[in-house]
């Protein structure tokens, strides 16, 4: 079978090689994929970013969807030709974060989906949404789970609530459609027009860009009335809390859920204690969640917003695309 190794790291260290088909033992099933999806936790993780004590080689990416087509002795909750999608953190099934249960992540302390097919344990794997292709389903585990999280965990969004949302990646795309759901009203930065006109059927509420708008935190505080967004999904961290802080309302949310513009920066601690912030970290979310996310998602027949598609082999392309940071949606590939 085919497969991608990432032998060093770095766009260079990637290597498609072949590899006997792997057979479930007790407890396991294999899954042949159809799809992965691509998320900036990958490309951290070849280049090093992620885990620079990771083992090689590593087969890379968390995210893909496919088919159940050997199950091992002892497998009673999963069946041959069930579709289903990979987990982000295959230990955490349910209950709150701990160590021990984000410990193993796929495609980065443990081998991911980039593999014809893989062996995992029944446990590490999820039914598909009935309307969902395996190109959509893919999408699935980790942007689409953290966008959920990310408005549901603790206090969920109510109809009426005032969001903040960053560029038009995957994950704020995925929580601009929950937010639609839940009936919030929604308020995106991006950098510039072009991009939302290529997603015009999920155009947010309010939109505006931060390169005309470099004060953009007081711009949206105006735009929401002058007292501030209830909610921040905060994709960029250290170069966008600031920002975010500055259009969040007294007693907002913001939760933290990446650091696409880097991992430190001075903090307005001040400025957060007169708002009563609260400010969550958030990373992707347990098998619980996703069994909740999914029945939203077939109850409203919502479909993910799927950008570009490359091939099994182009993975490197792939990685270069989202380094460029011009992607709209979710990065897929189809193992065809």
């Amino acid at each position: 079978m085919r497969t991608i190794e990432l032998q060093q790291f770095g766009l260079d260290g990637l290597h498609e090689v072949t590899r006997d088909e792997p057979e479930p033992g007790p407890g396991e099933v294999r899954v042949r994929i159809r799809a992965a999806s691509l998320n900036y936790h990958d490309l951290a993780a070849v280049l090093g970013m992620a885990n620079p004590k990771m083992q090689f080689p590593r087969i890379p990416l968390s995210d893909g969807a496919g088919e159940v087509d050997a199950v091992g002795a002892g497998v009673t909750n999963r069946q041959v030709g069930e579709r289903v999608t990979s987990l982000f953190f295959p230990d955490w099934q349910g209950g709150r974060p701990t160590f021990d249960k984000m410990s193993r992540v796929t495609g980065d302390t443990i081998d991911g989906v980039m593999a014809e097919s893989v062996v995992v344990p029944a446990e590490a794997v999820m039914p598909v949404p009935d309307h969902l292709n395996a190109q959509e389903a893919s999408t699935l585990p980790c942007a689409a789970l953290t966008a959920w999280r990310a408005l549901t965990d603790g206090e969920p969004v109510r109809p009426g609530e005032r969001v903040l949302l960053q560029g038009t990646g995957g994950v704020s795309l995925f929580a601009l459609q929950f937010c639609r759901l839940f009936g919030a009203e929604t308020f995106m930065v991006s950098s510039g027009r072009e991009k939302l006109d290529r997603i015009a059927p999920l155009e947010p509420d309010h939109w505006l860009s931060y390169k005309d708008e470099p004060e953009w935190g007081r711009a949206v505080r105006k735009l929401a009335g002058g007292s501030g967004v209830d909610r921040v999904v905060e994709v960029g961290g250290a170069g966008t809390l600031t920002q975010s802080l500055k259009a969040l309302a007294v007693g907002g949310h913001v939760a933290m859920i990446g650091v696409l513009t880097g991992a430190a920066a001075p903090v307005e601690t001040a400025r957060m204690m007169a708002l009563n912030a609260r400010v969550q970290g958030l990373t992707v979310g347990s098998r619980d969640d996703f069994a909740a996310m999914n029945q939203a998602l077939e109850q409203h027949q919502l479909r993910p917003c799927i950008g570009e598609v490359f091939g099994f082999s182009e993975l490197g392309k792939g990685l270069q695309a989202m380094q460029a940071a011009q992607h709209v949606g979710k990065i897929v590939f189809d193992f065809g």
